[in-house]
């Protein structure tokens, strides 16, 4: 039981001192070669971190994404923190990138061409922008004609809206004002089997159609 697992104070700062000096996500299972820990040990040790983090008004929060972990400043600090790093407040996403960011997030892995089948629109530059946000990615090339690129979302994504994994995403997609202002369940836009979407003879969007949207 895990009530049972001892876990030393130095074991604790360790993996505290570790994600410090790592900054970004560190996977479990390296955690767990670097501290000597078991699968179990390695929960129950961060767990405690993780309660010895969020007790009183302390600026930093531990996280998970997926199978890492990651500290954090917690949403009391931000702004502070943006100002001392003299960081620029980010301007929200426009819909065009929150639909494009459903789309990838319920279909991945997705070619651009699926996405722009989708909108109906040019999103060339709105799959460039969320890429260089560090939303999406790429994630291989399609077994098709042209081999054309397949992207994915990242752990960035995860972090931005608050998701420990995809398996936390709604089963409505957000936002809201997709395709016209109505939610649309996330099985209407998600293929059977998981199979990657294929390409298909779809006409691109024709001069004088709706124009893209900014980022």
């Amino acid at each position: 039981m895990s009530g049972t697992i001892h876990i030393p104070n130095e074991t604790l700062a360790t993996l505290e001192a570790v994600l410090f000096a790592c900054g970004g996500p560190v996977e479990s299972e390296r955690l767990r070669e670097l501290l000597g820990l078991t699968a179990e040990e390695l929960t129950h040790t961060a767990d405690k971190l993780r309660e010895a983090l969020d007790a009183g008004e302390r600026g930093i929060q531990l996280i998970r994404v997926e199978t890492a972990y990651q500290l954090c400043t917690k949403p009391f600090v931000a702004e502070t923190v943006k100002k001392a790093l003299e960081l620029r407040k980010s301007p929200p996403l426009s819909k065009a990138a929150l639909e494009v960011l459903a789309i990838v997030a319920y279909n991945q892995p997705v070619t651009r061409s699926f996405i722009e089948m989708v909108r109906g629109v040019d999103s060339s530059s709105i799959v460039s922008s969320l890429c260089d946000k560090g939303l999406i990615a790429e994630r291989g090339v399609l077994d098709a004609p042209g081999r054309p690129t397949l992207f994915g979302t990242t752990e960035a994504f995860l972090r931005c809206f608050g998701l420990d994994s995809l398996q936390d995403l709604p089963e409505t997609i957000l936002p809201a004002e997709l395709a016209g202002g109505t939610s649309i369940p996330a099985d209407q836009l998600s293929f059977q089997d998981d199979q990657p979407p294929q390409e298909t003879a779809a006409e691109p969007p024709q001069a004088g159609t709706a124009e893209e949207e900014p980022v």
